[in-house]
C-alpha cells in the first residue's frame, strides 16, 4: 500500500497523511512503520541527495520558520539554524566532524534543539528533511541519532547501525578501495577484512575486541543516550549520569583486562602524562572525503597540542581532583563544599571527570576525560603540520580501537577507585538479606567461545552516477570475523526461609580467578575487577526456589541492530500489510552486544570467579509499584534507572576482610572455566 505525502505546508503542518493502519498507532497519530519508514530513507545513501520521492518533495516546499507555533521554545532554535544557514556559517559538507569540536558540536546541538522542539511527526520530518540537505553529512547523522533517541515521537524507532550508515569510520581503507573497484566495473562483491596491525605487534591478539563494530556501536549508543552536553533545555534530568560514565568505563576497562589474560598479555598500564606513550596505533582507515585518520609512532613523549592544552594542566586537573578524593568533597561555583563521601559521591565525581554540564565547578575542574582524549588523539601530530583531522580517539564510533583509550581509561578508573576506597566499607546488616540464602551455583550448557564471519553492507560507502532504486544498488559488502559464545544459563539454587514471598535482585558477576602469571587475585582486587553480567528481579516463594537465566536474557547486553536492508524490507512490508514492524528489542541498543556477555578464554580454559548476589528488591527499586516485566536494563533508558544501588553493588566499595562475604548467606560463589579453541583463525 503506498504512502502518499501531501507536501503543500498547510497540509503537512496538519497531519501526516497516510492510507491504512498498517502497525501500531503512535500518541501522535502517525504508525511506528511510517516514522521508520522515513528514517530509513533519510539515512540511506547519506552522501547523496535523498532516493524517496515523497521525501524530496518535502524537502522542495517545506520551510522550517513556518512551523513554530506549537514549538515550547517559540521557534528560537529554528530561527537561529535558519540564520546560520543564511549566513553560510554551517560546516561544510564532505568535511569531518566531531563532537569534542566545540564549534561543530554547537552546530550539531542547534538541529538537536530543533528536532526536540517539534511536537508531531510532519514538523520533525519537514525539519529533518529540509535540513538533511543543509548540514555537513556526519553533524547531521549525530544530531538525528541523537534527537530519535530522546525524543518521544521516535520512542519506537530503531537506529540503523552505524557501520552501515557510515562505514568508512568502521572499514579499512583498503576494503573500501576494493569496494570502489567493483562498483566501478558493476560486479558484487564479498571483501574480508582484517584487523589493524600485525602479528609483530602483541596488542594484535586482543584486536577482535577494540576494533569490534558492536562493541564501538554499543559505545556510541551509550554516548548518544547519555551526552555530556545535555541538560534540562533539551527536555528533562538525566538521572545518575556521572555514574553511569563511570560504570559503563569501568565495565570496558575491566572486559579488556579479562581479554588481555585470556591471550596471555599483561594488565594494562595506566597512562602518566610525563612518561613516554608506548603503544602507536595506524587505523588503516580514512573519512569520506579521503583524509586518512592519523597515526600515532610507538614510545612517543606526550606533548602539549596546539589549541587543545599543555600536558601541565592535565596534571593540574588531575591533582585537583585527587584533593578533592583525598578531602571528601568537591567546591562548587559558589565556593561551597559538596561532600562527596557518600553513595551519591560518584555521581560528582563521574560529572567532574567527564566534564559534563552537571559539573559544579566546570572553570575549575576542567575536563579530564574529554580533554584527555583529545590531547592523546593529537599525538601523532600535536602542532597540526601535516593533519588537520581528529584522530580515531575524537570519535565514540572509533574511539575503542586505540590502546591508547584502554591507557587513559584506566588512569581515570584508578581515580574512581581512590574515592570508592575512601568510603566505609558495608557492614553485614546492610549486606544481609534476612531469611534468604544461595545454596548452590552452576552452569547450564558450555562456556565456550568461538569466531565466526560477519557480514555488513558497505552500500553506503559508494556512490552513484544517478538515482538509483533501494533494491537495484548491487551487494557490496565486508566480512569481519567476531567473538560469539555458545548459549547457556546460570542456575541458581535459593532458598527463602520466610514464610511469604520476598521479591529479590539477582546480581551475577565474575572476574579472572588469577592474573596472567598465574597468581590468585585477591578478593578485593578481584571485586574491583568484577565484570557484571546480569541483573534482574526473581520473586521468591517461601521455600527453595530454582532460578534458571539464560544467557541471551542478560539486561548487560542487546542483540544485534537488524541491518539496514533488513530494517527497510521489513517496514515495506509492514506498510505494504503483509506483515507486522516487530522491532521493539532493538530500540535501546545501549548495552553491549549478546555475543560478548562472557571474555574469550582460551584452549587450556581460564578460570573465573563466579559471584551471585541476591539483595532485598523492594529496598532496591525506585518504584513503590514494582513490575517483575520491566527489563532491569544495564543503564537505563531516558535518563531514569531502576535500581536504587549503586553501579556494581555490593562488590563496588573495598572489602577489608573478605570471610564477611562468605558468611552472608545470601552470597554464593564458585569457580568457572571460559573455553575458546579458535586461537588463530583471526586472519583471513
Amino acid at each position: 500500500m503506498k504512502i502518499v505525502l501531501l507536501c503543500s505546508l498547510v497540509a503537512a503542518a496538519a497531519a501526516w497523511p497516510y492510507f491504512g493502519d498498517f502497525q501500531r498507532d503512535e500518541p501522535d497519530g502517525v504508525p511506528t512503520a511510517q516514522k521508520q519508514h522515513d528514517i530509513n530513507f533519510l539515512l540511506h545513501k547519506l552522501y547523496e541527495p535523498l532516493h524517496e520521492a515523497n521525501l524530496k518533495a518535502l524537502e522542495d516546499s517545506f520551510d522550517p520558520l513556518a512551523h513554530t507555533a506549537n514549538m515550547p521554545d517559540g521557534g528560537v532554535a529554528v530561527n537561529k539554524l535558519m540564520q546560520e544557514v543564511k549566513t553560510q556559517h554551517l560546516e561544510e559538507r564532505h568535511h569531518w566532524f566531531s563532537v569534542f569540536n566545540a564549534t561543530q558540536r554547537e552546530e550539531a546541538l542547534l538541529l538537536v534543539k530543533v528536532l526536540l522542539q517539534c511536537q508531531d511527526w510532519p514538523t520533525a520530518i519537514g525539519n529533518a528533511v529540509y535540513f538533511r540537505k543543509m548540514m555537513n553529512e556526519e553533524t547531521y547523522v549525530y544530531a538525528l541519532y541523537t534527537a530519535i533517541k530522546h525524543s518521544p515521537l521516535t520512542k519506537h524507532v530503531v537506529l540503523p547501525p552505524l557501520y552501515e550508515i557510515m562505514p568508512h569510520f568502521f572499514t579499512s581503507s583498503e576494503v573500501i578501495q576494493q569496494a570502489y573497484r567493483a562498483k566501478l566495473i558493476e560486479k558484487p562483491g564479498r571483501f574480508n577484512m582484517n584487523f589493524t596491525g600485525t602479528q609483530n605487534n602483541p596488542e594484535h591478539k586482543i584486536a577482535y575486541f577494540g576494533e569490534d563494530i558492536g562493541l564501538s556501536t554499543h559505545y556510541i549508543n551509550w554516548h548518544i543516550e547519555y551526552p555530556f552536553w545535555w541538560n534540562e533545555t533539551f527536555g528533562y534530568q538525566i538521572e545518575r549520569r556521572g555514574e553511569n560514565y563511570f560504570w559503563v568505563h569501568h565495565q570496558l576497562v575491566n572486559r579488556f583486562e579479562a581479554e588481555r589474560i585470556s591471550n596471555h598479555l599483561q594488565k594494562i598500564e595506566k597512562l602518566h602524562w610525563e612518561r613516554n606513550l608506548h603503544e602507536g596505533f595506524d587505523p588503516h582507515t580514512s573519512y569520506k572525503n579521503g583524509n586518512p585518520f592519523p597515526f600515532r609512532h610507538d614510545d612517543i613523549h606526550i606533548e602539549d597540542v596546539d589549541k587543545v592544552a599543555e600536558v601541565r594542566d592535565m596534571i593540574v586537573m588531575e591533582n585537583r581532583i585527587r584533593d578533592a578524593i583525598a578531602h571528601g568533597y568537591v567546591i562548587d561555583k559558589e565556593g561551597n563544599k559538596v561532600d562527596i563521601n557518600n553513595e551519591h559521591g560518584i555521581d560528582i565525581l563521574g560529572d567532574i571527570i567527564e566534564s559534563c554540564v552537571y559539573n559544579p565547578y566546570n572553570e575549575y575542574y576542567g575536563s579530564l576525560h574529554n580533554m584527555g582524549h583529545m590531547m592523546l588523539g593529537h599525538q601523532g601530530d600535536p602542532h597540526a603540520k601535516y593533519y588537520d583531522t581528529p584522530s580515531v580517539l575524537e570519535h565514540y564510533e572509533t574511539a575503542l580501537r586505540d590502546p591508547a583509550f584502554y591507557k587513559l581509561h584506566k588512569y581515570i578508573d584508578d581515580l574512581f577507585r581512590k574515592h570508592k576506597d575512601h568510603l566505609k566499607p558495608y557492614s553485614r546488616e546492610e549486606l544481609l538479606f534476612p531469611g534468604v540464602a544461595v545454596n548452590k551455583i552452576d552452569i547450564e550448557g558450555h562456556l565456550e567461545t568461538y569466531v565466526e564471519d560477519y557480514e555488513y553492507s558497505l552500500m553506503n560507502a559508494m556512490d552513484d552516477k544517478e538515482e538509483m532504486k533501494w533494491e537495484d544498488n548491487m551487494e557490496i559488502s565486508a566480512i569481519i570475523p567476531r567473538l560469539r559464545h555458545r548459549d547457556f544459563s546460570f542456575k541458581v539454587n535459593i532458598m527463602n526461609n520466610n514464610d511469604e514471598k520476598k521479591l529479590s535482585t539477582i546480581r551475577i558477576f565474575a572476574w579472572p580467578h588469577r592474573d596472567v602469571n598465574g597468581v590468585l587475585m585477591p578478593f578485593n582486587e578481584g571485586r574491583w575487577h568484577a565484570i557484571e553480567l546480569d541483573k534482574f528481579q526473581k520473586e521468591l516463594i517461601p521455600g527453595e526456589n530454582t532460578v534458571t537465566r539464560k544467557s541471551s536474557e542478560s539486561s548487560v547486553t542487546v542483540p544485534d541492530v537488524p541491518s539496514l536492508k533488513s530494517l527497510h524490507e521489513q517496514t515495506e512490508a509492514a506498510i505494504a500489510g503483509s506483515s507486522e514492524l516487530n522491532l521493539d528489542e532493538f530500540v535501546s541498543a545501549t548495552g553491549l552486544p549478546n555475543r560478548l556477555l562472557i571474555p574469550k578464554g582460551n584452549a587450556a580454559g581460564v578460570e573465573f570467579k563466579l559471584v551471585v548476589a541476591v539483595t532485598e528488591g523492594v529496598a532496591d527499586s525506585v518504584n513503590d509499584e514494582i513490575n517483575l516485566t520491566t527489563k532491569f536494563h544495564h543503564y537505563g533508558h531516558h535518563g531514569v534507572y531502576l535500581d536504587k544501588k549503586p553501579h556494581g553493588y555490593p562488590l563496588d566499595r573495598r572489602v577489608p576482610d573478605e570471610r564477611l562475604f562468605h558468611e552472608i548467606p545470601n552470597f554464593g560463589e564458585t569457580i568457572v572455566k571460559v573455553f575458546n579453541h579458535d586461537e588463530h583463525v583471526y586472519h583471513h
